[in-house]
């Protein structure tokens, strides 16, 4: 399998590309290179380790968009039994950005829902990146009070740059389809477990975020804006800007999941295998899948009331100032 290695992991590069070398003389050799190749191997997971334990807010800005990480549908396909989805706004179109259906997870049926970027250029373009139109949120919508229509719990994944700006979007009623989401999953009488898996990025991703618990993979990320757009408006009238523009603007916008535990947005944080959720996309899927089935055991007995309430003052207590007398 040949990897995509980001500059920062150039030195596990190097040492991955030693033990495949290692590998490929010892077919058919009668040479037994055994402990040598677990030497080398151990040494990579001690330096993969290392670096991924220090990553900068950039970098982990990188790994959220790693094109080997598993998306929405990679994970539905590893956790559930079985899965329909389900298609149309009923009002417009279908968008492929979104996909929702019913699934099965160890025997709980589960409405889940999530961003879909897409696989080789072909697909990214007709996923439109994972950026949602009107008709995607709205589907979303659809098939949440499907959700509460049958008693199910909803499980959303958010993976997007943000919302589609275009102007047929605009036209449509982007920032009302967004805003419409944000009030029905805010009184929704179901639990709502909502997990970022990558890059949650502005309203395109707070539309599927309004839960009763919110949990981000270990390298995701969370921002009102991309280090890319803030820079932009902060310096770009000063001349080009670059690498290091986004590292600056990556750090001030709090945009980790390490971040944003501390600050009370997130409730959780799940741990990712060694090097990312690419490496081992089933380890990771795993967690999710664990994470999940435990806080729907939390959640199962809280009358519909209660449960709406608590979502209510959870997301008040956000941001909440209290000035020193």
């Amino acid at each position: 399998m040949i990897r995509y290695y980001l500059d920062f992991e150039k030195p596990i590069q190097e040492l991955e590309l030693k033990i495949e070398e290692l590998r490929s003389l010892s077919n058919g050799s009668e040479m037994n290179i055994d402990s040598e190749l677990k030497k080398l191997e151990e040494k990579a997971e001690k330096l993969r380790q290392d670096i991924f334990s220090r990553l900068t807010p950039w970098q982990k800005t990188q790994i959220a968009r790693h094109p080997d990480r598993p998306y929405t549908l990679d994970y539905i396909n590893i956790i559930t039994e079985d899965f329909i989805e389900l298609h149309g706004d009923r009002r417009f179109a279908d968008d492929p950005a979104v996909v929702g259906g019913i699934g099965s997870i160890d025997g709980i049926t589960i409405m889940i829902i999530g961003h879909q970027k897409g696989r080789g250029t072909k697909e990214r373009i007709t996923r439109n990146f994972g950026q949602p139109h009107p008709e995607g949120y709205r589907k979303a919508k659809r098939l949440m009070e499907m959700a509460e229509r049958f008693n199910m719990p909803v499980l959303t994944f958010i993976d997007t740059p943000g919302a589609f700006p275009g102007i047929g979007a605009e036209e449509r009623g982007q920032a009302e389809a967004i805003a419409t989401n944000l009030m029905v999953m805010s009184q929704l009488s179901v639990p709502i477990i909502s997990v970022v898996i990558g890059e949650g990025g502005s309203g395109g991703a707070l539309a599927f975020s309004v839960a009763d618990r919110l949990f981000m993979l270990e390298h995701a990320i969370y921002s009102v804006i991309s280090p890319e757009g803030c820079a932009a408006i902060l310096w770009k009238k000063n001349g080009d800007i670059g690498a290091q523009e986004y590292e600056r603007a990556a750090e001030a916008l709090k945009l980790t999941a390490q971040d944003l535990l501390r600050f009370r947005i997130i409730d959780g944080i799940i741990l990712e295998p060694s090097g990312g959720a690419h490496r081992d996309p089933e380890k990771a899927a795993n967690n999710i899948k664990e994470s999940v089935l435990k806080t729907l055991e939390e959640l199962k007995d809280i009358e519909p009331d209660k449960l709406i309430e608590e979502r209510y003052k959870k997301l008040r207590k956000i941001g909440q100032f209290n000035r020193s007398k």
